[in-house]
């Protein structure tokens, strides 16, 4: 492992930690702060779909499947899973991609990781040449950019 490899993986480590990214489902009620209107309009929908099915002859004795159903997809709204980011997960275009995003596109590397580059004596000058002008080019780095300079390193 590279030095900018080992870099990066203790910084997105300390993220996964910080953020408490560990792909475990945790309770929350984010979804009705975020969506009031949708939450209020799952209810309308559901106690109007109860009362047809409640006056009509055919379904009525189905209204309990609707019930049990409703309580089960509910229940996901009530749960969000903060997945957990990982160094091989960079560059990999596979499902992962659809459950994460592209994080190591969207996401800036903090600042102290690119001091600790720039500081360690593990990295050669043409690294460290080539990040600061990845900085001067680009201003924030993404988690790919300190990526592609590792993988550059190891190449070397």
């Amino acid at each position: 492992m590279t030095e900018i490899q080992r870099l990066l993986t203790e910084t997105i480590e300390s993220l996964n930690t910080r953020e408490k990214r560990d792909n475990k489902p945790r309770f929350s009620i984010s979804f009705i702060r975020k969506h009031p209107g949708l939450f209020i309009g799952m209810y309308v929908a559901f106690f109007a779909t109860l009362a047809v099915m409640l006056q009509s002859e055919t379904l009525s004795g189905s209204v309990w499947l609707l019930v049990v159903l409703f309580i089960l997809l509910n229940g996901f709204f009530f749960f969000d899973v903060y997945p957990r980011y990982r160094y091989e997960d960079i560059d990999v275009l596979d499902f992962r991609v659809c459950y994460n995003g592209e994080w190591y596109n969207t996401r800036f590397v903090p600042a102290a990781l690119v001091e600790a580059i720039l500081n360690s004596p593990r990295v050669a000058d043409v690294h460290k040449e080539q990040l600061q002008k990845m900085i001067v080019r680009k201003g924030e780095l993404s988690f790919y950019d300190i990526f592609t300079l590792a993988r550059a390193e190891s190449t070397s």
